[in-house]
């Protein structure tokens, strides 16, 4: 299985102000989300599972 790998992106619902915004990295099992402002402060990954749901759950 070939890894999809879509690097950091800023998630669509981050506001447009730029002082509250969210990347996300999506990999073939998982995904991260981190702080753009702290992208060194680490981040937080969930099995792609997990992130469907969630992603379900507030739309």
């Amino acid at each position: 299985m070939t890894e999809r790998d879509t690097g950091w992106f800023t998630s669509s619902r981050s506001n447009g102000g730029g002082d509250q915004c969210v990347e996300c990295r999506l990999l073939a099992d998982r995904v991260g989300v981190r702080d753009s402002k702290n992208p060194g402060g680490g981040a937080l990954w969930v099995g792609t599972a997990a992130w469907e749901a969630f992603l379900r759950r507030n739309r």
